[in-house]
C-alpha cells in the first residue's frame, strides 16, 4: 500500500468537502427572499444543504482521523479489534477505521 499516495488523496477529498461545506455556507447566507412563498421554498431547499453540510463535516472528520493514523503509524490497523484492515477495503472507504468484520 503507498501511504503517500493515500495521504495525498485523503488530503484532496478533504479540500473538496471543506470547499463544497463554504459553497453550502455562502448559499444559506444568500436567501433573504421578503416573498414569503419564495423563502418557504428556499427554506426547504436549505433543510437539504444543511444536511448535505453535516455530511460532509461527519466525513472530514473521518478523513483528519485517517490522517493522523497514518501519522502514527496505524493505518491499515482495525481501531476497534487491532486486525489488519483488507487494503480493497482501504481502496474503497481510505478513511475507514474498521475491518469487514468489525464494520
Amino acid at each position: 500500500m503507498d501511504l503517500a499516495a493515500t495521504k495525498q488523496n485523503l488530503q484532496a477529498r478533504l479540500a473538496q468537502l471543506n470547499a463544497h461545506i463554504h459553497q453550502i455556507e455562502d448559499t444559506l447566507d444568500a436567501h433573504r427572499n421578503p416573498d414569503w412563498s419564495e423563502l418557504a421554498i428556499e427554506r426547504e431547499g436549505d433543510e437539504v444543504l444543511e444536511g448535505l453540510g453535516l455530511q460532509n463535516q461527519r466525513e472530514m472528520a473521518q478523513i483528519k482521523a485517517a490522517l493522523a493514523r497514518i501519522e502514527a503509524g496505524s493505518y491499515g490497523q482495525c481501531t476497534k479489534c487491532g486486525g489488519d484492515i483488507q487494503p480493497k477495503r482501504l481502496a474503497l472507504l481510505p478513511h475507514t477505521p474498521f475491518c469487514a468484520s468489525c464494520a
